[in-house]
């Protein structure tokens, strides 16, 4: 089978684009933290830092014992998502982009001459070269290439950072061996405990199995689709599913660590969320919280309602569940999301409808809001955390900017 696909991912992105941009940060073990807390997690690390074995998901507390000299910065969405746009443009100026897949990772289908190992190793080699010229020298990529997409990606990571990997059919399955089942895009935790109850504990293993075994640890017919992507067949790509949920989380900073705090970050994320949902055309029947304690465990609480979209409206709901919540310990984490969604345009609305409804002070709102920013306008119950809960950029949601950003997010 000819070369199909190639995938580009941006090496320990949101740290290169920190070391790219402050130039006293580079070649230092550096950590991404969402808030400036001794109690919170790294979302990335730089490639310094992940030889000391700091990763995403890291304490700070861990990160500091396993890398005395780590750095640690909060992390600037808005700024990785501004230069994820003039990345994007960069290489789709080499590379035709088919599917940007995250903000740091997209997708190329080839076609014609492009098939040919030589010229693509040429665009790859160009590609590079224009990022370090237009970008800088921090903004390396690995890129890989394969018979699909499953293979390409399975390519990129075999050689970080800034490498270039080829898969070609004849290759397979020999080039995989030396990889851990954990290596292969689609195995996680469960998936990966799932195929050990059925005896499969390599790759070779993995081979070895038939479409039927692999049907049966899959549950379905997406263990035959696996078996077609390691042997390297274009199975289609899903089509993308209507979204199902919209939420935002926050990790409470130490001065808001308190049911006051907590309460006005959710109001805060409630808002955010009420806007998305109006932007993106959806109603929601179903307002979800989760408090997470630092001595206990997380509560969760959830009300469902006939579908709205209006702010004022989910507020209430708001209101309603957080006067359930337990009234001891110290939150540190906090969420809220908005589910069971249907498309506005398809929904009949019930003659009694939950609240009384205000489309034309939401539009306002609105209007105002992406013009001046989240934190121009809001309701009050969002005061204490006005310059809270800014924007956090999901593995594949991209922010967008002028509809989430709170206009103080750039620096």
């Amino acid at each position: 089978m000819p070369l199909c696909a190639l995938l580009l991912d941006f090496n320990s992105y949101f740290a290169s684009v920190e070391q790219q941009l402050r130039p006293d940060l580079r070649g230092k073990p550096l950590g991404i933290l969402p808030v400036v807390a001794e109690t919170t997690c790294c979302i990335a690390a730089s490639r310094e830092a992940k030889q000391f074995g700091v990763k995403t998901g890291t304490s700070v507390a861990d990160a500091r014992r396993l890398c005395p000299n780590i750095v640690f910065v909060e992390a600037r969405p808005a700024v990785y998502i501004e230069m994820h746009h003039r990345l994007m443009a960069i290489v789709d100026s080499v590379i035709a982009i088919s599917e940007v897949l995250s903000i740091d990772e997209v997708a190329c289908d080839l076609t014609g001459s492009w098939r040919q190992e030589e010229v693509i190793r040429a665009r790859c080699l160009a590609v590079k070269a224009r990022l370090r010229e237009q970008a800088g020298e921090c903004l390396t990529c690995s890129i890989g290439i394969g018979p699909n997409r499953f293979l390409a990606k399975t390519a990129s990571n075999m050689q970080k950072p800034d490498g270039l990997t080829v898969i070609h059919q004849a290759d397979l399955p020999d080039i995989l061996y030396h990889l851990q089942l954990g290596d292969l895009n689609g195995i996680g935790r469960a998936m990966l405990e799932r195929l050990n109850r059925h005896g499969i504990y390599t790759v070779a293993a993995l081979f070895q199995a038939s479409r039927e075994q692999l049907r049966r640890v899959w549950g379905g017919v997406e263990g035959e689709r696996f078996y077609d992507r390691l042997r390297g067949v274009a199975t289609p790509q899903s089509a993308p599913s209507r979204r199902a949920s919209i939420g935002h989380s926050h990790v409470l900073p130490p001065h808001l660590r308190h049911l006051a705090g907590a309460g006005s970050v959710l109001s805060k994320l409630t808002q955010k969320a009420a806007l998305r949902l109006r932007a993106e055309g959806y109603l929601a029947g179903r307002l979800s919280l989760c408090v997470a304690w630092r001595r206990d465990d997380a509560w969760e609480v959830a009300a469902t309602f006939s579908p709205l979209s209006d702010t004022l409206s989910l507020l209430r709901i708001l209101n309603g569940l957080w006067a359930e919540r337990p009234s001891h310990g110290e939150p540190v984490k906090v969420g809220m999301t908005l589910s069971d969604l249907h498309p506005a345009e398809q929904e009949t609305l019930p003659l009694f409808a939950y609240g009384a409804g205000h489309p034309g002070l939401d539009t306002a709102f609105d209007q105002i809001r992406r013009k001046y920013g989240n934190d121009a306008l809001y309701f009050g119950g969002a005061y204490q955390a006005a310059h809270e809960a800014s924007m956090r950029i999901a593995f594949s949601h991209i922010p967008d900017l002028v509809l989430e950003s709170d206009g103080r997010e750039h620096g």
